[in-house]
């Protein structure tokens, strides 16, 4: 599987609800779709048929795991099929007076400065600072204004942010 683009691109819930993404996602999307059915299922698929031919497939653990890697692969293309279904792509997102999914939002936190990006579930990555607009930080800061203080709610923590700028 392309782990550039899978890293980018987090499971997503069923059921018709609308997938944010960017154009960039999209196409992310698309193109890890094409590549899992036609690369990757040949790939799989040869697999298990050099695995059928070591013979008794009982205690074959190199069949097993082709078997279980084309789970994951048909697992990951539904999933996908999915995303792709639902997807409204967020349009670059104009410099606006509150936070929109899309936004790059500037807050102080405890004392300390940080910049997110809003996105949808699909491209959310902490570690390259891009938050889902459903998690307990990215819901919290929608709609939110320069100035203005939020409170962010998890299971285990309640706090305050500021929003200092929306660029």
């Amino acid at each position: 599987m392309a782990k550039n683009t899978q890293k980018n691109l987090h499971p997503v819930r069923r059921g018709s609800k609308s997938v944010y993404v960017t154009s960039k996602g999209l196409s992310d999307a698309k193109l890890e779709l094409a590549l899992l059915k036609g690369q990757k299922r040949r790939e799989v698929a040869e697999r298990i048929q050099k695995a059928r031919e070591y013979g008794d497939l009982t205690e074959n653990s190199e069949y097993d795991a082709a078997m279980e890697e084309q789970t994951l692969v048909e697992n990951r293309i539904a999933e996908l099929e999915n995303i792709l279904k639902d997807a409204k792509v967020i349009q670059d997102v104009p410099k606006s007076d509150f936070v929109v999914i899309g936004s790059t939002v500037v807050i102080e936190m405890n004392g300390e400065e940080d910049e997110f990006t809003i996105v949808g579930r699909v491209e959310a990555d902490p570690s390259k600072k891009r938050i889902s607009n459903e998690s307990p930080l990215g819901s919290s800061l929608l709609g939110a204004k320069p100035g203005e203080s939020v409170e962010v709610t998890t299971p285990i923590v309640r706090y305050k942010c500021k929003v200092l700028e929306i660029k």
